[in-house]
């Protein structure tokens, strides 16, 4: 019997500064007895609930299964587990695999040395048994492990999701420094946007907000487009009930009101992009999109503003990035009474170039780059008092 099946507890991977989101969501989704830990969070959870996180979680990347807890000093003890595990019960020596390693603070000290010993170990393992051995695919292989070394101590975990689940499958085409898919879910949440105004994204690039905001509206299963996860490998997988619950998830999507989610960029080219990203998911030829700049928006009024500015990286030219942002704040300020605008700048020191007062900044990581969400609200009056008390109850 393996760890996860003596306690059902999983660990789900999460991006740096989202570990928080991600167990809400967690939560939400039916996990019990959550523990955050870095870069992830430890939960509780039956089959039909390690099914359904797989396939309906929007912030996590990885959901892990433990299998064994052991002592690991030297790469013997990597091989001597290795040596131990019936991998059969896993998959077959006619399919692929692949490893991903972690080390910290261990006299192992190199993560692709750990993979490479644990991988002869698997292959030794299948030889010995029935005289061959399973191919490594490092893209796309059939069934994915993960070894954790942190000090004297190792986790080998057989990764239930497969591919990385900020994966979904309708971003064939990427613009310049995207958005993971993760980021973009975790801001819908924390903006709390649920469809009761318009949502504007006014530099989309290539579309992911856009298009996560259409799953989100729309209850479009995050891994909708996926036909291959790792749970399927595990041994005490029920099939009857993941088709169940997929089934049952799937009943629950709706169309999309017209008008309600908009997207504009001044690049043709761009916008192409991410007509073509959300033809791949339901109702995406319901998203409104056009190509001109921001500046060209006559109006924006009492709607939600969730977008991704070009910053240095993306633009090259600090005069230009600067001068952008400005006119930003002036087109925030006085264009779009009414509305409050989500803005993730990936250079916070760009922040003060909007030149208005911000009502929340959280710390987000995308990808390597620490940036910051700022919540713009653009309303006056009594309106803007009665909104900062809505925010002070919040």
């Amino acid at each position: 019997m393996y760890e996860y099946q003596k306690n059902n507890i999983y660990f789900a991977q999460s991006a740096g500064m989202m570990e928080s989101v991600s167990e809400q969501e967690l939560k939400e989704l039916g996990a019990k007895e959550t523990k955050i830990s870095y870069r992830g969070v430890y939960f509780y959870a039956d089959k039909s609930t390690l099914y359904k996180i797989n396939y309906l979680s929007r912030t996590i990347t990885r959901v892990l299964a433990p299998l064994k807890n052991f002592y690991c000093k030297t790469s013997k003890d990597i091989m001597k587990t290795a040596m131990s595990v019936e991998w059969d019960s896993f998959f077959s020596v006619d399919q692929t695999f692949a490893i991903t390693s972690t080390v910290n603070k261990s006299t192992i000290n190199n993560s692709l040395y750990a993979s490479q010993v644990l991988k002869d170990g698997i292959a030794d393992s299948f030889r010995a048994k029935y005289g061959k051995r399973p191919n490594v695919d490092t893209v796309n292989p059939d069934i994915r492990f993960n070894l954790f070394i942190e000090k004297d101590k190792a986790v080998l975990s057989l990764d239930t999701s497969g591919e990385s689940l900020h994966k979904r499958g309708y971003r064939l085409l990427a613009g310049e420094a995207p958005m993971q898919e993760t980021l973009a879910a975790a801001i819908i949440r924390l903006s709390k946007w649920n469809g009761d105004n318009p949502l504007l994204d006014c530099m989309c690039g290539s579309g992911t907000i856009l298009c996560e905001a259409l799953m989100h509206y729309c209850r479009i299963p995050a891994q909708y487009l996926r036909k291959n996860f790792g749970f399927f490998y595990l041994p005490d997988y029920e099939e009857k009930i993941w088709l169940q619950i997929k089934s049952e998830i799937n009943k629950n999507i709706r169309p999309l009101k017209d008008g309600i989610i908009i997207g504009s960029d001044k690049s043709q080219i761009t916008i192409n992009t991410a007509r073509e990203n959300l033809s791949r998911l339901p109702f995406g030829d319901k998203v409104k999109l056009g190509a001109y700049p921001f500046q060209h928006i006559k109006k924006f009024e009492n709607g939600t503003i969730i977008t991704n500015p070009p910053y240095g990286i993306r633009l090259g030219i600090k005069k230009e990035v600067e001068a952008l942002y400005k006119e930003f704040g002036d087109f925030l300020k006085t264009k779009c009474t009414g509305t409050s605008s989500f803005i993730y700048v990936g250079d916070p020191e760009l922040r003060k170039y909007i030149g208005l007062k911000t009502t929340r900044r959280t710390p987000l990581v995308n990808g390597k780059l620490e940036g910051v969400l700022l919540q713009i609200d653009s309303y006056s009056g009594s309106r803007k008092k009665k909104h900062q008390l809505k925010e002070e109850k919040l």
